[in-house]
């Protein structure tokens, strides 16, 4: 049995948290909030308060085998990111650098937004990242520090890079339904398998001082997964609109521009290639809980 203490133990966290504990192992989830502290304790995991911005508070924390660092910096601007990836991560290996018995292991959950843009080409782990945001090229530093300052502090590093997370209360039905919906690609990952990977990683004993894509089996144009999700609802397939035509709305966002003319399709060779089996291997298994919901939601309200 390993002890796993999870920093930010919230949408993936809890599931990973889940997950460890019907293998046998002891979790301790770490939030901020009273109603973060609540739902780890509903999670059946131990609860304990800390913030990784405030280096003060970690020291109560337990020691662990294990510590997976999956902060959120709650989608604000790249100055928060900054506080909770890069200076909370660091703070965290400080931490349990210097205890006793430091973590064998630490695993930083980063993101594939930090490839930039391939024309949606093909990545993979030995693509050079190109963040071009600011909050992406903070991401990208985070990754360093996940590697680098934890192996000096004499932890192994991983990190999972999660494609766009989906899943219970993250279904895009209303996006996809109503459109339009601009063209590009989608890279996916359910929740259970983010949650699943990284529990993998440990329990394999894989990928250490390494990074591996958490990404589906397949990456799948917008307009294609529209229609899927439409025909599977028993719905009109929703207007479509060209990347051109999007960009030409004078309202639209900075941000919403560049996620635009960003376009790539992540590979999973190497996760699959560890081992790791996917709960939800596409979208077309992954959206069938909500696809059934839905239907049978119509059918109640006729």
């Amino acid at each position: 049995m390993a002890h796993a203490v999870v920093l930010g133990c919230g949408y993936v966290g809890l599931e990973l948290g889940r997950q460890l504990v019907d293998e046998g192992h002891d979790v301790t989830g770490v939030r901020r909030s009273d109603d973060g502290l609540a739902a780890v304790e509903s999670a059946g995991l131990t609860a304990a308060r800390a913030d990784v911005t405030d280096p003060d508070s970690l020291a109560a924390l337990p020691d662990a085998d294990w510590v997976v660092f999956a902060a959120s910096s709650g989608g604000r601007g790249a100055d928060a990111a900054r506080r909770v990836y890069v200076e909370g991560l660091r703070n965290a290996v400080d931490e349990y650098g210097s205890r006793a018995s430091p973590p064998d292991r630490l695993v930083y959950t980063s993101s594939t937004g930090v490839y930039g843009d391939h024309g949606g080409d093909w990545v993979d782990e030995e693509t050079p990242l190109d963040p071009t945001t600011e909050k992406t090229r903070v991401l990208a530093e985070a990754e360093r520090a996940a590697v680098e300052d934890a192996g000096e502090a004499g932890i192994d590093g991983t990190v999972a890079r999660f494609a766009g997370l989906y899943g219970p209360d993250r279904y895009r039905l209303d996006r996809y339904l109503t459109g339009p919906v601009t063209e590009g690609y989608l890279n996916m990952v359910h929740r259970d398998d983010a949650a699943g990977a990284v529990r993998f990683l440990l329990d394999a004993d894989a990928a250490r001082d390494d990074a591996v894509l958490v990404v589906d089996d397949e990456p799948v144009e917008k307009w294609a997964f529209a229609d899927w999700l439409a025909d599977e609802c028993g719905v009109d397939r929703p207007p479509k609109r060209t990347k051109e035509d999007r960009l030409d709305d004078p309202d639209l966002s900075e941000a919403a521009r560049r996620r635009i003319l960003t376009s790539k399709r992540c590979s999973n060779d190497r996760l699959r290639e560890l081992g790791y089996e996917f709960a939800y291997p596409t979208y077309r298994e992954g959206y069938r809980a909500a696809v059934d919901a839905y239907r049978e939601s119509a059918t109640g309200s006729e």
